[in-house]
């Protein structure tokens, strides 16, 4: 019994890893920076600030909404599920102090606002990534 238990639980742990993708942040390639603190990319996904380290123009982009990959995002970046992302926006959003980050349609459409502006910042698959954005931070690397 506790053999078949122990198989259970690895299968599936397997299977969660598996639906999970590793997430990473891009920027397009010829973006100056190199990398960013989790500090950094907390800041300008949550609106704090407007501009990378080097003083550049910062435009966050978010995969859709109700997502297992925007949700996994979130919560992993600031320990907050999509229902408290969405809150935490609509209360800056209310008194006028930041606007939330533009919305993709899919992560073709993040993928191709970050080839097309040197200043968009996004999140996606490890496993989604082209020759045109380079990866400046992982999750879960702290």
């Amino acid at each position: 019994m506790k053999i078949l238990i122990l198989l259970f639980s690895l299968l599936f742990i397997s299977f969660s890893e598996a639906r999970s993708p590793q997430l990473v942040v891009v920027v397009n390639k010829n973006n100056a920076i190199e990398a960013l603190s989790k500090r950094e990319v907390i800041d300008i996904f949550m609106g704090r600030y407007l501009t990378f380290p080097d003083g550049e123009t910062a435009q966050p982009v978010d995969l859709p909404a109700a997502t297992a990959l925007k949700s996994d995002f979130y919560l992993q970046l600031v320990n907050r599920d999509e229902q408290k992302i969405n809150a935490y926006w609509a209360r800056l959003l209310f008194s006028g102090r930041a606007k939330p980050p533009e919305a993709a349609t899919s992560i073709e459409d993040a993928l191709n606002k970050i080839q097309n502006s040197q200043y968009s910042i996004a999140y996606l698959p490890e496993d989604q990534l082209t020759d045109d954005v380079k990866v400046v931070y992982r999750l879960n690397e702290n």
